[in-house]
């Protein structure tokens, strides 16, 4: 399977950021680093995508943003962590049921199986 690069993940990036931080709060790189394990290597995200996401993300209630107390035993400065709040749990919910509508209609126009959850 090819690569799957930025501009086929525009306007799903805010859901899949949600959906990795709903397993646990996470700093950047660690958000990116799941993303990457949860697409099997096929995603292709830069962190230049990534902090403008996480930013939005926060300005709208959907994420909290908090700096780590200390770098826990490793070199270097402190992390921002991200977790999921109540707003950002609703947004991710009503993200999967508008995933779903849109697999089954692509996959309708496509004439292609569409995958049940």
């Amino acid at each position: 399977m090819k690569s799957i690069h930025g501009d086929k993940l525009r306007g799903h990036l805010e859901t899949l950021i949600l959906s990795v931080l709903e397993r646990g709060e996470a700093h950047g790189l660690e958000i990116l680093h799941r993303l990457d394990q949860a697409g099997c290597g096929l995603l292709h995200l830069k962190e230049g995508s990534l902090y403008p996401a996480l930013y939005r993300l926060e300005e709208s209630g959907k994420i909290q943003a908090a700096w780590e107390e200390e770098p826990h035993g490793r070199r270097g400065a402190r992390r921002r962590l991200y977790r999921l709040t109540t707003k950002g749990k609703r947004e991710l919910a009503k993200g999967r049921v508008e995933w779903a509508s849109f697999v089954r209609v692509i996959s309708e126009i496509m004439g292609t199986p569409a995958w049940t959850t």
